[in-house]
């Protein structure tokens, strides 16, 4: 049983604290898979977005392994991508999700980020159902980067020069050797694009993102210069926290 340590809501976005980063990521998995269940109760497929990083591989691990999901009904976007990295680079953030969900369940369909027009042609074919997502050191969502962050940003998706915090993020993840190898480019998702979904599942543990965290449930204002705090005015957003990431809001 995933323990509970604290709970709450700041606006409308509801927030739950576990003892452990395992607890947190069945929790949110647990979470998600009743969404996506209710959801086909209602309807033939659902589409859903994933976010590829190293704070996702609980919940992903968890959801791959439920035997509750028919993801035969089930179409799967992610929020981004590197530009310039090979094809077949580990770091690619297609190349994460095959390996931990893409590739180990029988999804009707996989759409990978390569092309922006495309890309947001295929996302515009018909609402979002599920966002799977994580916050970043410096409170982005997607590569959303509090730089080029624009909440009435009128693109689906675009290119994006990432800033030095986030690209030192990855090297922290150990995704990277150094901070030379972290690609200085990026597609992302928009900010009104992860908006539009109809269920954001946020799943945030580590340390390193707790400063980020008490921004988000702590500042005054909803602003571009901490993009996650847009999930405060989503209707149904929930976000998934461990101890260590939750340690200054505890």
């Amino acid at each position: 049983m995933a323990m509970l340590l604290k709970s709450g809501k700041r606006e409308n976005l509801s927030w739950r604290v576990y003892e452990n980063r395992e607890a947190m990521g069945l929790a949110s998995a647990l979470y998600a898979e009743g969404l996506i269940r209710a959801l086909l109760d209602e309807k033939d497929e659902i589409r859903m977005i994933f976010a590829a990083a190293p704070s996702q591989a609980e919940v992903l691990a968890n959801l791959a392994d439920s035997p509750n999901i028919d993801w035969s009904r089930v179409t799967a976007f992610h929020m981004d991508e590197y530009i310039g990295l090979p094809p077949e680079a580990p770091q690619g953030f297609g190349n994460f999700l095959r390996r931990h969900i893409f590739d180990l369940v029988p999804l009707k369909e996989v759409h990978l980020l390569r092309d922006a027009d495309e890309y947001a042609r295929l996302l515009n074919e018909a609402p979002i159902d599920i966002c799977c997502l994580g916050i970043g050191e410096n409170g982005h969502i997607a590569f959303n980067d509090p730089h080029v962050a624009d909440f009435n940003d009128p693109a689906c998706v675009k290119k994006v020069d990432l800033d030095e915090m986030c690209r030192r993020q990855q090297v922290n993840d150990g995704c990277f050797a150094t901070l030379d190898d972290v690609p200085t480019g990026a597609l992302t998702l928009t900010i009104p694009t992860l908006f539009a979904c109809r269920h954001l599942v946020c799943t945030v543990p580590a340390a390193t993102k707790s400063a980020a965290v008490r921004e988000l449930l702590e500042r005054d204002d909803v602003d571009e210069r901490l993009p996650a705090t847009i999930m405060r005015r989503h209707p149904n957003a929930t976000l998934f926290l461990d101890a260590d990431a939750a340690r200054e809001v505890l």
